[in-house]
């Protein structure tokens, strides 16, 4: 069990993850949390998050932080992805270790699965076979901070639980068009047509790659639900909603949920990733948990979410 009173570092706490981990956790009466924005500390900084740790002693770290994006900014930014990323995860995973926190959780991705891997794809498919070329460094840097606490746990004794998430979304979303995830992303531009009266909005890819994907509070249930019951093994677990849909099938749900009803077409020229992606979730399934959030639902959330920030984030 986590005691109400830990000293909790959420790293990473304005982002999509972040956010959700913060509105759970205040809901629930966790009532130490510890949070730094960006300004007030550089987690890519090992000299900063060293003196970090020595003063606020954190009895739990929770890594939301990371560069993050869809597929045309791992394209055009693959260095920043892999140093990045990198750089936030080495200090954190060992500052923790040298400052004794009691338990971690760090978030691998989807995108570390080889391309091909067979589908849903079960733990011990990864590093079997060779990544997509589109996130590849992205890919590898997740890789290396699974590999990290795996090593940390094996030699420390430490508790630093990897969990591999399906394909996030919901409030607090990247929502650039360029940069961001595809539902973000997508909810942008159709919103955007629906404004302008625009007859048509060009999809990248085929539409025809399936992905899966999960509301990120239910993400928030499932590592709580972990932890709370002191589940560990040195192995990650996969989270999932069990639920798949093509890139078509889903251009047309959010335009439905946006309320444009203009024409959606598919440009072939530009890539599509991996043809599918849906992970196993036997692990949590034989310990007692599911997704509760349906798809149109998470949508909606999400939608409205947009609605009342779009002066912000525009």
């Amino acid at each position: 069990m986590i005691d109400y009173t830990s000293r909790i570092f959420v790293a990473g706490h304005t982002g999509l993850v972040g956010q959700a981990f913060v509105r759970r956790l205040k809901k629930d009466g966790y009532i130490n949390l510890i949070l730094r924005g960006h300004s007030e500390l550089d987690l890519t900084n090992q000299q900063d998050v060293i003196h970090f740790f020595s003063q606020e002693k954190p009895d739990i770290v929770i890594i939301c932080a990371g560069k993050v994006g869809g597929i045309y900014a791992n394209f055009t930014f693959p260095a920043e992805f892999i140093y990045d990323n990198l750089q936030i995860q080495t200090n954190l995973i060992h500052q923790s270790y040298l400052g004794g926190v009691k338990k971690l959780v760090y978030f691998c991705s989807t995108c570390a699965y080889p391309k091909y891997a067979d589908q849903p794809m079960v733990e011990k498919s990864l590093l079997t076979g060779s990544l997509e070329p589109t996130n590849e460094p992205y890919a590898v840097a997740k890789i290396a901070g699974l590999k990290m606490c795996q090593s940390y746990n094996c030699q420390y004794g430490t508790h630093y639980l990897t969990i591999v998430p399906t394909n996030l979304y919901g409030p607090y979303d990247n929502f650039d068009t360029q940069n961001g995830h595809v539902i973000p992303g997508m909810i942008r531009r159709l919103h955007h047509a629906k404004e302008n009266h625009l007859p048509e909005v060009s999809v990248w890819g085929s539409g025809t790659p399936k992905r899966e994907f999960l509301f990120v509070d239910d993400l928030v249930d499932a590592c709580l639900f972990i932890l709370q019951n002191n589940y560990f093994e040195n192995q990650p677990v996969n989270v999932g909603s069990q639920q798949e849909i093509s890139i078509k099938e889903l251009a047309s749900l959010i335009s439905q949920t946006v309320g444009y009803f203009g024409k959606l077409s598919f440009d072939t020229s530009k890539p599509d990733g991996m043809p599918l992606k849906k992970v196993d979730t036997s692990k949590l399934d034989n310990l007692g948990w599911r997704a509760s959030t349906n798809l149109a639902s998470g949508l909606g959330l999400t939608y409205e979410w947009f609605l009342n920030n779009r002066g912000v984030l525009l």
